[in-house]
């Protein structure tokens, strides 16, 4: 079916996961898997951070990631309600795989080639749910990031390879 012109311009625009240490989850969005920092918006009881992927090929000045922050697909909200990160009582939120609260699954990450990719996420000491090799589906992996939310990691031209 058609778009409307009522829907003509409607994009996803981004998922909003929580997460409990900024300066962690930052660091892995940013270091691990290349991700830029667009905006970050603090509020009393909470800082909203907003990441995308750059594929513009030259740094983008802060004018023009918080013009492209609502316009853009592929945003990543990070939400961190403040006070999580040195609670010794909170124990994390539900990545949505689990039950209670199963539910949301994950997000995924195309890459040129999963193998170097994952041999990369090795050396980093990245935590892996499901690498390449395991599992019927041979092409694809899944990762976890710090909160324990599944990140999973695809060709961006994929052929299932089912054993």
């Amino acid at each position: 079916m058609p778009r409307t012109a009522e829907t003509a311009s409607f994009k996803f625009n981004h998922t909003m996961l929580r997460v409990k240490d900024p300066k962690v989850s930052l660091a892995f969005y940013q270091d691990v898997l290349g991700m830029d920092l667009y905006s970050e918006q603090k509020f009393d009881d909470f800082t909203l951070y907003f990441l995308a992927f750059n594929h513009d090929g030259r740094d983008l000045t802060q004018e023009e990631k918080n013009a492209a922050r609502f316009s853009r697909e592929g945003v990543l909200e990070l939400t961190h309600n403040h006070g999580t990160e040195n609670d010794p009582e909170f124990k994390g939120y539900a990545s949505g795989n689990t039950d209670p609260g199963k539910g949301f699954g994950h997000i995924a990450i195309t890459v040129d080639d999963v193998e170097k990719a994952c041999e990369r996420f090795e050396k980093l000491g990245v935590q892996f749910k499901k690498r390449p090799s395991d599992g019927k589906m041979r092409n694809i992996a899944f990762i976890l990031d710090p909160d324990g939310y599944w990140i999973e990691i695809v060709p961006g031209q994929i052929k299932l390879i089912l054993k």
